[in-house]
């Protein structure tokens, strides 16, 4: 086998020495061609003087060498005429002058330049750009028209900007892709009827669906790597009415970063159409902040635990330490650190955050400079039910996290809350605003800075309503609703971890990060966009039943209490909620009771204590 990889290396080797040796004897060809047509030229494509014969042949032993001399210096055999563009274009641009030049110089020198008509150098310079241009872009053409598929879906481009460009000329290159593209639309009118690679521009994006049925066309392909959520939401529905299955390019992060080409087509995802304009950090400040330091992330195996450990792995922390209580999330997210940073120093940890002796252990070895506190129950119906559950490990294992923290001169501890915790209906957010109020007020009295940052509904987080939605409709529905008016907040993972690091370093101590989730999003909406996206229709292919709300479920959530005087931060993305003060000994010793509470398994008393820390938990 290893013979065959090497052999196949030599023959690849072999096969472009062969075509530059071909191309490069093409193009010294081309420099007497030039020359004599140059005479021609200049008497007027007649026969050219006796006496003028011998200077020209002669001219061509200095000429040929040096020009040649000039084209392999240039890289003209660099590109392949498959893919000939502009750079290569500029290399011909370079190379013909300056072989020009050195050549009438060195002719000067030998023959003074006699017999040689003063109009000729510029004759020839001309026909020898145009012979070694011409070639390579004829080749290029050929080989695209040829390209294009004779069979296969007929596709319209939305777009015609650089990606749309790209795209087509990427599509036309790849013999594999056999689509028939038939046009673009765009809504920039100085684009219509305009032409891209020898395809007409149509006009405006609004008909979408004429077109798709006068031109009989089969797919639709997104090719505006940077649209908004609104933007996309009007093209999606265009799509919806033209009744044809769509595909979109990557998005312009993607595409920037190198990690994809714009080729790779992708189904619309429902955070295209539920996303926000994209976050934009102060990536040097979080760098500054977060590198060099040893980082403990709790839950590091949760949604978003796990994402907060690939974000900080690329600023370099000084030591990532991982804590989480499933064995496989642990071992998941320890293999792709390895794999993706394996210069990374990792500190891998099976630990119960309830536990207080495990958690001083590890924060004894590892003595971390900045915890995220990341480990929570989340699930609001499955926790009315666990409360003692709820309350270990959301309230108490928070307690001895931030304590151990607090012992171990910590610098900053990062909990991270949920919009739930405001008015709170459930138990879940209860406990959660419980371990809000103790961070908060722990702050006061510790040398540790303790922060709160606070965000609603993660797209595609663990036991979130998409992934739910995605399967239901995979298995032809019902989908499952609970309410025709419920709403709420939405973000994506990797931004609501990417604000979470920035709080994590503008925050000085007690604040109450609120993060700006924009507009509400009914439930409703998203259950249909995502039965549109999966090429059905709601209400018809698949269901949507309404079954009530749950136990412990708001219509709405909020994001902060009234009395929390919400006010802007240097950051368009994060506002800041005051916290309110909670009498520190009552507060311990509710927790005490608390905590005696859980070993009794009284969960109608854990609910009493629970409600004299909040007084505005109202179970619903």
């Amino acid at each position: 086998m290893h013979n065959r990889s090497i052999e196949t290396g030599w023959r690849k080797l072999l096969d472009r020495a062969r075509w530059a040796t071909v191309v490069a004897l093409i193009d010294l060809g081309m420099i007497p061609l030039a020359w004599i047509g140059a005479y021609w030229l200049r008497f007027n494509l007649g026969a050219i003087p006796g006496e003028l014969t011998g200077p020209m042949w002669q001219a061509l032993w200095v000429m040929v060498p040096v020009q040649g001399a000039f084209f392999w210096y240039f890289g003209l055999y660099r590109g392949m005429w498959r893919f000939a563009s502009m750079p290569d274009l500029l290399r011909i641009l370079r190379a013909v002058p300056a072989g020009v030049v050195v050549s009438f110089l060195l002719l000067l020198l030998w023959t003074r330049l006699q017999d040689i008509p003063r109009s000729v150098p510029l004759f020839y310079t001309i026909l020898l750009l145009g012979l070694l241009g011409g070639p390579r872009f004829f080749y290029r053409w050929l080989k695209d028209t040829r390209g294009q598929a004779v069979s296969g879906p007929r596709v319209l481009i939305v777009g015609a900007g650089r990606a749309a460009e790209a795209l087509v000329r990427d599509l036309l290159r790849d013999a594999r892709d056999d689509y028939r593209i038939v046009g673009f639309v765009d809504d920039d009118r100085g684009k219509w009827g305009r032409e891209i690679h020898g395809i007409r521009v149509l006009g405006a994006c609004a008909r979408l669906p004429e077109l798709v049925e006068r031109l009989s066309v089969d797919w639709l392909i997104l090719a505006i790597p940077s649209a908004n959520a609104v933007q996309m939401r009007r093209l999606v529905a265009l799509g919806d009415e033209a009744g044809v299955p769509m595909r979109t390019v990557p998005k312009i992060d993607d595409l920037m970063s190198g990690r994809v080409s714009v080729n790779e087509l992708r189904e619309i995802a429902i955070e295209d159409l539920l996303g926000r304009e994209p976050v934009s950090l102060d990536w040097d400040a979080i760098r500054g902040g977060l590198s060099g330091k040893r980082v403990l992330v709790t839950g590091a195996g949760g949604s978003i635990g796990s994402e907060l450990c690939r974000q900080l792995a690329r600023l370099g922390p000084a030591q990532l330490i991982l804590a989480e209580n499933s064995e496989f999330n642990l071992y998941a997210i320890e293999m792709e650190l390895a794999r993706d940073f394996p210069a990374l120093e990792l500190g891998i940890h099976l630990c119960d955050v309830r536990l207080e002796e495990a958690v001083a252990c590890l924060f004894g070895r590892y003595r971390p400079e900045l915890v995220f506190h990341a480990a929570a129950y989340k699930h609001v119906p499955l926790l009315e039910h666990q409360v003692k559950e709820a309350v270990r490990n959301n309230v108490l294992g928070t307690r001895v996290v931030a304590e151990a923290a607090d012992r171990h001169g910590c610098g900053k501890f990062v909990l991270i809350s949920i919009d739930k915790a405001v008015n709170p209906t459930n138990v879940m957010g209860t406990t959660k605003r419980v371990a809000e109020l103790f961070c908060q007020n722990l702050n006061d009295r510790s040398d540790t800075a303790f922060i709160t940052v606070r965000f609603g509904n993660v797209l595609d987080s663990a036991g979130s309503v998409a992934p739910l939605f995605r399967q239901q409709i995979e298995a032809g529905g019902p989908v499952t609703v609970t309410h025709p008016e419920i709403e709420r907040y939405f973000m994506t993972i990797p931004e609501a971890s990417q604000l979470i690091m920035l709080a994590a370093v503008i925050g000085q101590g007690g604040e109450i990060f609120v993060l700006d989730m924009g507009e509400p999003v009914k439930i409703s909406y998203l259950a249909e966009q995502m039965i549109r996206l999966a090429g059905k229709e709601p209400g018809e292919e698949v269901e949507i039943v309404y079954t009530g709300l749950r136990p412990g479920e708001k219509l709405f959530e909020e994001l902060f209490h009234e009395q929390e005087a919400l006010t802007a931060t240097g950051h368009e993305k994060i506002l800041l909620a005051r916290h309110r003060e909670a009498g520190w000994q009552q507060l311990c010793e509710a927790l005490d009771a608390t905590e005696q509470t859980c070993s009794s398994h009284e969960e109608a008393r854990l609910k009493e204590l629970l409600h004299e820390v909040v007084p505005e938990y109202r179970p619903g």
